[in-house]
């Protein structure tokens, strides 16, 4: 097959989908690897360490998009993308649809068949989400850290406060990857950690990350309780393929200390706090209510390098079930298809 790799254009993203490494390995097996020059540059990877692997270089999207039968990309395709996207492509990148209303219309309208990442289940687990949810987890508390410092337009506090002051409270809505990582380092920070989730063996999980961390269900009274007190929250809800509810009110985010922070992981899928918008990294943040917002939808774009070695390693058993005529005995990619001949497939988005 035909496998076409394009530089990513979201503002300030990186990424690249497969590493050299990756590349050479559907060489191997007799595919044809199409890159656009420059795409690997963000994540330290040049041309010529792609061409030395069997991949064909290409001047521009525009003979890539030509080229390629499946369009293996990272983050949804934007403005002059979609006028390269043709029907007879198999499209495999990140889409969060259910946030996208007009993209899925377009998408429809193309009639091309899109697997989204974020989608792909496999014994209960969601394998191509999972390794960006550990990087966004904890960017989260390395960018609400930042975000607390006074300069930042924070209340001034050191999250993991010191002897004769208070540690911080992060608040962080969701257990999962996102959630467990945000946890994970918020409590080796010395914050006071406190993770709202539903699932008892989630819970107890969190809960043994430390002293610090209390694990509650996410009963309203004691969410309210808990923003109001909150220093930095994360928000790090995910519902397979759905929009994302918001367990946070503008009316409760009243209650809490100006110079808070929110940061919104869940803002791909819509944001599970009500006064979240989506952002990007040349203007990452916003104040409402007293309250600094950071929703940026490629969060793991930052640190491109990591994230391309990580979702490469994630990616490439399934490019290269893909990449089989077969592929659709493959349950896992079968649950990834959002949309195909004009018809929406994933039930999350109907």
């Amino acid at each position: 097959m035909k496998i076409a790799i394009p530089k990513e254009i979201k503002t300030l993203e990186g990424r690249v989908a497969l590493i050299p490494a990756a590349c050479s390995s559907l060489v191997e097996v007799g595919h044809d690897v199409f890159i656009e020059k420059g795409a690997g540059l963000l994540s330290g990877y040049s041309d010529e360490m792609y061409t030395k692997n069997g991949v064909k270089l290409l001047p521009d999207a525009a003979s890539v998009y030509k080229e390629g039968e499946l369009i293996v990309k990272v983050k949804e395709p934007v403005g002059p993308e979609l006028d390269l996207l043709q029907s007879h492509h198999l499209l495999f990148s990140y889409l969060h649809l259910a946030a996208e209303v007009e993209l899925m219309n377009k998408l429809l309208e193309i009639g091309l068949t899109g697997v989204a990442f974020e989608t792909v289940e496999e014994n209960g687990l969601l394998p191509l989400l999972a390794p960006m949810s550990d990087i966004a987890g904890r960017l989260s508390i390395q960018v609400g850290t930042h975000l607390l410092h006074r300069p930042q337009g924070g209340k001034g506090l050191l999250l993991g406060g010191l002897p004769g002051a208070d540690r911080g409270h992060v608040v962080i809505l969701g257990g999962g990857v996102a959630g467990k990582n945000a946890a994970l380092l918020a409590a080796a920070a010395g914050a006071r950690v406190t993770v709202f989730e539903q699932d008892r063996l989630k819970q107890e999980n969190l809960r043994a990350l430390g002293a610090n961390v209390t694990a509650l269900y996410p009963f309203p009274e004691l969410l309210e309780q808990s923003v109001a007190d909150a220093d930095l929250i994360v928000g790090a809800v995910l519902l397979t393929g759905q929009r994302s509810p918001h367990l946070v009110s503008r009316d409760m985010l009243k209650n809490m200390q100006p110079g808070g922070v929110i940061v919104d992981i869940s803002v791909d899928q819509g944001g599970c706090i009500e006064t979240t918008r989506p952002t990007t990294y040349k203007d990452p943040t916003f104040v409402e209510e007293g309250i600094t917002h950071f929703c940026v939808t490629n969060m793991p774009g930052a640190v491109p390098r990591s994230a391309s070695q990580a979702l490469s390693a994630s990616l490439l058993p399934y490019v290269l079930k893909l990449a089989d005529k077969n592929w659709r005995n493959n349950e896992a990619l079968v649950k990834g298809i959002n949309v195909e001949k004009g018809e929406i497939v994933h039930s999350a988005l109907k």
